[in-house]
């Protein structure tokens, strides 16, 4: 059996996620004497669930518990949204999270109270799944949380360890009663698969705790190389090259597309939407717009490469129109804006409108007018980010489409006041 951890010193200020159960109950208050001994501060937080009948007398237990030790705690009341087909017990994680990303402060550490029988767990579901080596590589000691770092400091430690501390210290915890109940598939696993494996591998808990902490150093090394390689595909933020992508392997190109959309914060890719992606996009020629979507995200093939974007894409609305005098940035109905650095104002106000097509503009070294479309067509500029230009007038004169392209008048203004036109398209 693996030992409790014995104190460590702490650098860090930590939250503590306290469920008032026997887990929970022992990472605070072993924290707590850590916090003692290295003089660190600590807090607890604790989530309402609202899905027991006794939810308001576990709050009154934390309550208790945190006041006697001097631990200030924060209590969370959630809704658990199950429309989203996580199923209760994966809603409530979802919200969980949530309510710790929200509480959490600038320097915290969050500390979970996960013990080497709940990664067994966690392994056998991810397996049963049919997880590759990113799922069995079940929970990590060390992971982020909205930014902040995530800590399992019992991870190693099972559960009989913790339940001996508990007995030594005389702690006293909330038993939820859904706990006993294995309709809920971890609590089957807990209840019903375990203590069988265990009656012919003892060290079934252990081993498999194993192979997850094998898993998750295989994953490091992949998630290496991963990055590595995205940062020779991306041609500029969330833009992939698939002329570059589609001279690695199918595997390495799955493997690409997942750590790309989660490392710039979209949800991770579903199985099924990373198939159609992979059947879609990379055999696109450049006369076709391959599009795959998932939840608030899409991929969207133009000109042999890949665009991550918002699901629905912004635009300004139609017959849109604001005056500007560039004294201060002009906030856009898509959520974009528009600056004028390095000059005061313009000499006069002039007119921002949404395109309605059919301009034309007078090109700096050009004697006449061009068509805008053509314009922006020889920029290279995708498509959905024409929905969203900003054009410029001065009376019916187009002086600039964004900053994409700008007429010769205006051209000649900016450079001698040794000014620039600067345009953020709303969404990414």
């Amino acid at each position: 059996m693996t030992a409790f951890p014995a104190l460590v010193p702490l650098d860090a200020p930590l939250l503590v996620g306290y469920s008032g159960g026997v887990d929970s109950t022992v990472l605070l208050h072993w924290l707590w004497r850590c916090a003692q001994a290295s003089g660190t501060a600590l807090r607890a937080v604790h989530v309402h669930h609202g899905l027991q009948a006794d939810a308001d007398g576990w709050v009154l237990h934390c309550q208790q518990h945190c006041a006697a030790l001097g631990i200030e705690l924060a209590v969370h009341r959630v809704q658990i949204d199950n429309r989203a087909g996580l199923g209760l017990e994966g809603a409530a994680r979802q919200a969980r999270r949530a309510a710790f990303a929200a509480e959490l402060r600038d320097g915290e550490t969050l500390a979970l109270a996960q013990h080497q029988d709940d990664q067994a767990e966690t392994f056998l579901l991810r397996a049963l799944r049919g997880s590759g080596i990113d799922g069995l590589a079940a929970m990590s000691a060390h992971s982020h949380i909205g930014g902040h770092p995530l800590w399992r400091p019992l991870l190693p430690a099972t559960r009989n360890a913790l339940l001996d501390y508990a007995r030594q210290h005389a702690l006293r915890w909330i038993e939820d009663p859904s706990n006993g109940h294995d309709h809920a598939d971890r609590n089957f696993l807990r209840l019903q698969v375990l203590p069988l494996l265990r009656q012919r591998w003892p060290h079934a808990a252990a081993a498999l705790a194993g192979s997850a902490m094998h898993c998750g150093q295989t994953r490091a090394l992949l998630d290496e190389e991963d990055a590595e390689l995205i940062a020779h595909l991306e041609v500029a933020p969330r833009v992939l090259s698939l002329q570059l992508l589609r001279q690695v392997s199918p595997g390495r190109a799955a493997r690409v597309l997942r750590a790309w959309v989660i490392g710039h914060g979209a949800a991770p890719l579903p199985a099924t939407v990373l198939q159609q992606g992979l059947h879609e996009l990379l055999p696109a020629g450049n006369d076709r717009q391959a599009r795959v979507r998932w939840h608030e995200h899409a991929i969207q093939q133009w000109r042999d490469h890949a665009y991550l974007l918002p699901a629905q894409l912004p635009s300004l609305p139609c017959g849109w129109q604001a005056e500007w005098d560039g004294r201060a940035p002009l906030p856009l109905p898509d959520g974009g804006q528009l600056c004028l650095q390095g000059a005061v104002a313009f000499e006069r106000t002039l007119q921002v409108r949404a395109r309605v097509g059919g301009e034309r503009i007078v090109l700096p070294g050009r004697p006449h007018s061009h068509a805008l479309k053509d314009c922006l067509q020889r920029e290279h500029l995708a498509p959905w980010r024409r929905a969203q230009l900003p054009l410029i007038f001065d009376g019916p004169q187009l002086l600039a489409a964004a900053d994409v392209v700008i007429a010769a008048p205006l051209q000649a203004w900016l450079q001698a006041q040794d000014a620039q036109l600067q345009w953020r398209p709303g969404g990414w």
